[in-house]
Order: C-alpha cells, then sequence, then structure tokens
C-alpha cells in the first residue's frame, strides 16, 4: 500500500489533529480513520464517469498512538471493486498532501499545531 506517513508526533499533537479532523466532519464509522473526500475536479476521467455509481471518492487517514498514515489509495463509496479505484495521480496526491500538512501546520513559517 502506497501512503504518506508522518511520525514522532506528540501525544498533544495527535490529541489536536484529532480534534481538527472531528470539528471538519471528516470521521468516519471506524474509531481513529479520517475520510476526506476528494474534490470532483480533481477527479480522473474514470472516476467522473463512475461518481454516479460508486462515488463520492475519498482518501482514508488513520491516526496512531504518535503518527498519522494517509493512504494514496483513492477508494469508492459506493463499491468495494471497480476499475475507479486507483492510487492517487500526482494533482490528488499534492491536494490531499496539502490540505493534511495544512491541518497539521496552519502557520507554514511557524510551524505551530492546530489548538
Amino acid at each position: 500500500m502506497k501512503s504518506y506517513l508522518i511520525d514522532e508526533l506528540t501525544s498533544e499533537e495527535i490529541k489536536n489533529i484529532k480534534n481538527s479532523l472531528e470539528k471538519m466532519g471528516l470521521h468516519s464509522p471506524i474509531k481513529d480513520i479520517f475520510w476526506f473526500e476528494v474534490p470532483e475536479d480533481i477527479l480522473t476521467p474514470i472516476q467522473k464517469k463512475h461518481l454516479p455509481s460508486c462515488g463520492p471518492y475519498i482518501f482514508s487517514l488513520e491516526i496512531g498512538d504518535n503518527w498519522i498514515k494517509l493512504e494514496l489509495l483513492i477508494r469508492a463509496t459506493g463499491k468495494i471493486r471497480c476499475s475507479c479505484i486507483s492510487y492517487a495521480n500526482e494533482a490528488q496526491r499534492n491536494y490531499i498532501i496539502d490540505m493534511l500538512e495544512e491541518i497539521i501546520y496552519p502557520d507554514p513559517l511557524n510551524k505551530k499545531m492546530v489548538n
């Protein structure tokens, strides 16, 4: 599985990240798993075509004791298996990593955690 991992986070940083994600309404039915919806304008052509039957599409983020792991697999919420499920392309990968880093470090000059 391809993923983006940030580790060696403090318990306070993890707490702040979870709080931010929960405030954004990104939680999933599974504890410590959060879902980010992929915007329609960066879906691949096949994902756009399959959106009515397979979408919406999501990235999954897992939070551990001192790490967070973002899967770079774009999942379809409407189906478990389909040709539209694939690893993120460059635009999708950049979008989700930028979004995640903004949540963790909203002030890029100071690299302060979200309170």
